[in-house]
């Protein structure tokens, strides 16, 4: 079979979303006309559309994939309860001495909110609504603002516990145990969100560690461009109040973490206590009434209806994909690749970086992965490492102008004063510092691998 018609509905994929489109519509859409188009010329079997339901019971009886619509409930919930607004500001009097206090309180912030909300639109428009306006309020350059609060919301891509980290645990995992099934291993291994929680620890925090150093840097050689908060306006007794905004939060996070890591809970055991925990914080800083609790409800139904819509389209997409012969052309055209492991890894992070301009990262998880990640784990890549490794390509893709999700979500709601050319220079120095990131990880690989090998026994 003609393995190209399958890259040709890729090519159907991107311009009918190019055309407006939803993404889950234009999968399935896509990927159905290509079946029934196939099947009128006999160029494709119908009895592949046969595996649908059980696919679909698949996803439906996963109880891995509970976990979305608990972290998302959790993520939402703290927003709502103003947590983020109440540490930022009390963080930013507490550094705010200091030159670039403002930026490592937006960094640190950042941090807590990627871990407890994992979503990157929801960080960085959060962000940019709190902590921008008083940024430039105090004389930041706006081109080092707008980079700072960008690249904090993309921590959401890789500081666990993440939506992100949960949806590529569930995808690698299928992947990994498809891959030794081809391989002649009847008895696979297996590998579970809890260590990809556990991989992405050490580069998350070395990631937040080389952003506070650069921004440090500015501020020893630059302090113009991020000046300290004038002395009378910084009250150092708000040493109290922050601990008592700061611990609730991050005890929350570290027990939905620590439960998982220690194989205490599930990672949907641990979202559930993460939901009711986050309820139980709005309830205790009187942030919690009927009606937020209706919106909180609502938010979590369409962000999780989103998730399983696409991962709907995606499955029927990957199935008829496979259908057309796409998975032997693609692992035929990794294998003949220069380089062997090296060059074929190279293509597909450069591809996926590439996508991440168009399509979001539940869909690149959905349809791009499960196609590519079996071919790679074939090569006896590492599946943890391979699950960081992408997560923080996404995470930089998303940060890249000029296309990239995270620079459109601050445009969004950065005041009309800020230009795009100030966004986009802004976020060229943490790109680099990623990319510095994900070449240190392609060369020492133990930095995803080695926690999760100490924890698990792997």
């Amino acid at each position: 079979m003609d393995g190209s018609i399958a890259l040709w509905m890729f090519a159907a994929v991107f311009i009918v979303l190019l055309m407006g489109y939803p993404v889950a519509i234009s999968l399935a859409g896509t990927a159905l006309a290509f079946a029934f188009a196939g099947n009128y010329f006999d160029l494709f079997d119908a009895t592949f559309l046969e595996a649908l339901p059980n696919r679909l019971f698949g996803i439906i009886e996963n109880d891995t994939l509970i976990a979305v619509p608990l972290f998302v409930f959790m993520g939402v919930m703290l927003e709502k309860s103003k947590v983020a607004e109440s540490l930022l500001e009390n963080m930013s009097k507490l550094f705010g001495s200091l030159p670039g206090g403002l930026g490592f309180s937006v960094v640190l912030v950042g941090m807590l909110m990627a871990a407890s909300t994992g979503i990157v639109g929801a960080t960085v428009v959060t962000m940019g609504l709190l902590s921008l306006p008083t940024m430039l309020k105090r004389n930041y350059d706006p081109a080092l603002a707008c980079g700072t609060i960008c690249a904090s919301g993309t921590l959401g891509q890789i500081i666990p516990p993440s939506i992100v980290l949960v949806l590529l645990g569930d995808v690698i995992s299928s992947a990994y145990q498809q891959a030794q099934l081809d391989m002649g291993i009847f008895s696979p291994e297996t590998v579970s969100v809890g260590d990809l929680f556990a991989g992405a620890l050490i580069p998350g925090i070395i990631l937040v560690i080389l952003y506070l150093v650069y921004l440090a840097g500015i501020a020893l050689f630059k302090p113009s461009v991020c000046p300290a908060i004038p002395a009378e306006e910084v009250n150092t007794s708000l040493i109290v109040e922050l601990i008592k905004g700061l611990l609730p939060p991050l005890i929350l996070i570290m027990a939905v973490l620590g439960s998982i890591i220690a194989g205490i809970a599930t990672p949907t055991e641990a979202a559930a206590v993460g939901a009711m925990g986050a309820t139980l914080l709005a309830y205790l800083k009187k942030q919690l009434s009927a009606k937020q609790l209706t919106d909180v409800a609502q938010n979590t139904t369409q962000v999780t209806s989103m998730v399983f819509f696409i991962l709907i389209g995606a499955s029927l997409f990957s199935l008829v994909f496979r259908g057309f012969g796409g998975d032997e052309l693609i692992e035929e055209l990794l294998s003949d690749l220069p380089g062997g492991v090296f060059g074929a890894v190279l293509v597909v992070m450069l591809v996926m970086f590439l996508l991440g301009f168009v399509l979001d990262f539940i869909e690149i998880t959905f349809v791009v992965v499960p196609i590519v990640a079996p071919i790679l784990l074939a090569m006896d890549i590492n599946p943890v490492w391979l699950g960081i490794m992408i997560a923080l390509n996404l995470q930089t893709s998303f940060l890249t102008p000029p296309f990239g999700f995270a620079l459109f979500y601050l445009r969004g709601v950065a005041p009309a004063s800020i230009k795009t050319s100030q966004i986009y220079r802004g976020v060229i120095p943490f790109i680099v510092i990623q990319l510095f990131l994900l070449a240190l990880l392609a060369i020492w690989p133990e930095l995803a691998t080695w926690l999760p090998g100490i924890i698990y026994n792997n």
